[in-house]
Formats: C-alpha cells, structure tokens, sequence
C-alpha cells in the first residue's frame, strides 16, 4: 500500500508534526514499507492460534518479600520542604 504525501502530511498534521518535504517524501516510503510488510503478514493463516498466545514462554518475575526494617519517620521528613502532623505536606490539588 502506498501512502501519498497528501496522506503523511495528514497524518503529521494531526500528531502535530511540522515535516519538511524532505521528511514528507522519506517518511512516505518508510511508513508504505510498514503497511506493506502488514499486507504479507495479513496472509498468515491464525485460525488455530489463540488471541493471546505468547511467542516466548512466560513466568513470575517478581522477587520473595520480605520484612526489611524501614527508616525512622523523623529521617524520612527531614528532608521534607514541608510536613505537618508527622506527615508530608504538599499542594492542594483539588478544592
């Protein structure tokens, strides 16, 4: 499928992308390349492959917990800006 410049200048206009006619001629022939290669992989017959197979086997990555001890609350506010009542004080962002 090939992209006319008319359509990569749409596209740019709305990602808000200010391109050169130089970009506007490259990115023509990479983005036509891309559909070009979803074309062929648009002839891969997936009729007996579920909706989320996965390609590389996977397994929990995450790590055993563990009760570490934590730092004192005065050293963690210390390096507050502000605190109040023991705790951190920030901005109100909702009235």
């Amino acid at each position: 499928m090939k992209l006319s410049h008319k359509e990569v200048k749409h596209v740019a206009r709305l990602a808000r992308l200010g391109l050169s006619e130089a970009e506007v001629e490259k990115f023509s022939l990479q983005l036509s390349d891309i559909l070009e290669n979803f074309e062929i992989l648009k002839e891969v017959d997936t009729t007996n492959v579920p909706p989320a197979a996965q390609s590389i086997p996977q397994q929990n990555v995450f790590r055993e917990d563990k009760v570490v001890k934590s730092y004192p609350q005065s050293e963690v506010l210390s390096n507050a800006p502000r605190q109040q009542d023991n705790c951190f004080q920030v901005q109100v962002i909702l009235e």
